[in-house]
């Protein structure tokens, strides 16, 4: 059984879904410290003059956890990241195949920044046909900060191997994790190219970028020259 696990992210990037791919098991980290100008209220898509930010305005105060943090709808955000994901987006090819869920989404007002973050995460999911087991860490009682939070998941969903992103070695205790039973994989995510409108490739970006340029195709060029499922199993 392998896991693996992340904070919440906004309209996430192609190598969490990989990582996620190549798992038995995510952990859904709502219950982290919120951290200002990260991932976790912005990300990037394509425009015709180079990448750019859509970000969630959040009323963050020291020591909210990312299920805490209020949106703040004080300046229509969200009518704002719909344009922007309409004009930017209308031309390609799966277009019509993606929109109304973002319609939708953004025509409901949501509390708190992890419920958005997961209500988009799953969808993704489901369109790339990636099946995982989805679970909250606010649903259980895991403990310490890092590498032991990490190890103490592990031990109390009984998995036996591990999967972190590539900084993950700056801070797991692998001899722990040995000591332990529990094998790890760092992911080295080599991120694909693909067919983009507006002119070069940009990497990087969120990978809604992916499904309206690719759509059914989106999944195998998120696997491609990366590792497998069946190698991290072996």
């Amino acid at each position: 059984m392998i896991l693996t696990a992340h904070q919440p992210t906004y309209l996430p990037w192609l190598g969490l879904f990989h990582k996620i791919a190549l798992s038995d098991q995510f952990v859904y980290l709502d219950n982290l410290q919120f951290e200002k100008n990260s991932w976790e209220n912005r990300n990037k898509i394509k425009t015709s003059d180079g990448s750019m930010w859509l970000t969630i305005p959040v009323n963050a105060h020291i020591n909210l956890k990312s299920n805490q943090t209020k949106i703040d709808y004080t300046h229509n955000w969200h009518e704002k990241h719909l344009k922007s994901i309409k004009t930017n987006y209308r031309k390609t090819p799966y277009f019509s195949d993606y929109i109304t869920f973002f319609e939708d989404t953004y025509e409901k007002k949501w509390q708190f920044l992890s419920e958005i973050n997961e209500h988009v995460l799953k969808w993704i999911l489901r369109e790339l046909g990636i099946n995982v087991k989805f679970l909250r860490a606010s649903d259980f009682d895991f403990q310490g900060a890092k590498s032991d939070l990490i190890l103490d998941m592990c031990k109390k969903l009984g998995v036996k191997k591990y999967i972190f992103g590539l900084l993950g070695r700056e801070y797991a205790n692998i001899r722990d994790f040995k000591s332990n039973g529990i094998d790890l994989i760092f992911q080295n995510y080599n991120h694909p190219s693909y067919k983009q409108i507006y002119g070069n490739f940009i990497p990087n970006l969120s990978v809604i970028d992916l499904l309206f340029n690719c759509g059914p195709n989106s999944y195998s060029i998120i696997m491609s020259n990366n590792i497998s499922k069946d190698k991290c199993e072996n």
